[in-house]
């Protein structure tokens, strides 16, 4: 599938299609069963697993790929989605604390991008609500908001067609 306009509107079953299709996807680690996300844990699954069945598959956390700890504090973004942080208008903070961890977010985000131009990924399937792969929805402050976290929207602006680990 041709990477989509920038803001064309990509249905559920156009981005499974897609994913069916990809020779290379990028892949959130957690979603593989690696325990990188912010709590320590994975969100391994099945179904990720049998819809990467005979591809190549390039695994990335964006936010250990930029230097955060496993665990680590809990980040929203606050201000905007990750389009908004992206462009300067927004920050991805720790929840708790507040500190700001913006830099380490932008970072991860472009070595995701990075990745899949390297391996040729065409998409990138993504765990959803998460500040920096959620596809559709994350969080802004303590409310779920729609739009795309940080690597997301970083993957989208370039082309690659990010698809929910949700959408399977």
């Amino acid at each position: 599938m041709p990477a989509q306009p920038r803001n064309a509107a990509v249905t559920r079953e156009e981005r499974r299609a897609a994913l069916r299709e990809a020779r290379v996807v990028l892949v959130s680690a957690c979603l593989l069963g690696q325990a990188c996300r912010y709590d320590g844990q994975s969100k391994g699954s099945d179904r990720v697993r049998q819809a990467l069945e005979g591809k190549e598959v390039v695994p990335l956390c964006p936010e250990t790929g930029a230097g955060l700890g496993t665990p680590r504090p809990a980040v929203v973004l606050r201000g905007g989605t990750g389009e908004a942080v992206l462009a300067g208008h927004a920050q991805a903070v720790e929840r708790e604390s507040g500190q700001d961890q913006t830099a380490a977010f932008r970072r991860g985000a472009e070595l995701a991008l990075e990745a899949a131009r390297r391996f040729g990924a065409t998409v990138a399937l993504l765990k959803e609500r998460s500040p920096s792969c959620g596809t559709q929805g994350t969080y802004v402050g303590e409310q779920l908001v729609q739009g795309r976290g940080v690597t997301a929207a970083r993957l989208h602006a370039a082309g690659i067609l990010t698809v929910s680990d949700e959408d399977l």
